[in-house]
């Protein structure tokens, strides 16, 4: 069965990310993606120049009536990413819960992209709008650490304060938890990364528990731009064959990326 994804993330003419980065794979594994971009840039913004167009919301409300009237606002999945306007940022809510609305399976991966390394890369005033609005609304949350903290105004400096973390987290809304990256040491050493997650799993007699997933991941000596964006693709195309086994999904996931 066709299954159809709704992305909405940012575009650049030069490099891969946002929907450059997270399309074309998903497509290769069988999924037709609608991209809508948050942003047209000449490059990303971690080079010393660029140049671009960011989406308004009344821009973005004007393509997705487009598809409204033609009656092919169907989807399965939603991934959001990148995206620099409060206003815009609010309508993404709006056309997520109508989506819900027509789809209560639909499945919301959001990958709260804010900043990193202490430092946030899109506008402030987007962090409310994040936390009070679009996390409630999210399915799965792929944070790294520092939007995580920024998310929930705790510090992570222990592996059980990224616990307690992905645990306020999920009160906040979200299944499942997955930080993409901290800077939490190894116990296989330095050359390691220490990604964590958890899923919470509801029972048919309305209790719930999670399950912790933590994977130390090989540093690669090398710069990378776009595998956030990858990241959350291909955990949303694997939550299609294992929506509620968090190991196998974050083990794909992780093997993809090496």
């Amino acid at each position: 069965m066709e299954c159809r994804v709704l992305s909405i993330q940012s575009h650049v003419v030069r490099g891969y990310v946002g929907n450059k980065s997270a399309a074309f794979p998903l497509q290769v594994l069988g999924f037709e993606v609608d991209s809508i971009n948050s942003v047209q840039f000449s490059n990303h913004t971690g080079y010393a120049h660029w140049k671009g167009q960011v989406l308004t919301a009344e821009e973005l409300n004007e393509l997705y009536e487009g598809i409204k009237l033609n009656n092919v606002n169907h989807y399965d999945y939603v991934l959001t990413g990148y995206s620099r306007d409060k206003s815009f940022l609010e309508m993404v809510v709006d056309i997520v819960a109508e989506l819900k609305k027509a789809n209560p399976s639909l499945v919301y991966v959001c990958d709260p992209v804010m900043g990193d390394h202490g430092a946030m890369y899109v506008p402030e005033i987007l962090l409310p709008v994040y936390r009070d609005k679009v996390v409630p609304m999210a399915d799965i949350l792929t944070p790294n650490q520092f939007e995580a903290e920024l998310l929930t105004d705790r510090k992570m400096k222990t592996e059980k304060d990224a616990v307690e973390i992905m645990d306020m987290l999920h009160q906040m809304g979200p299944e499942t938890v997955v930080l993409t990256s901290t800077d939490l040491p190894s116990k296989l050493g330095d050359q390691f990364l220490v990604l964590l997650g958890s899923q919470r799993i509801v029972k048919p007699d309305g209790t719930s528990s999670s399950q912790k997933i933590r994977m130390d991941i090989p540093k690669v000596d090398a710069v990378f731009v776009g595998t956030g964006d990858l990241f959350a693709a291909m955990l949303l195309a694997w939550t299609r064959q294992h929506p509620k086994n968090l190991k196998r999904l974050l083990a794909l996931g992780r093997d993809l990326l090496l």
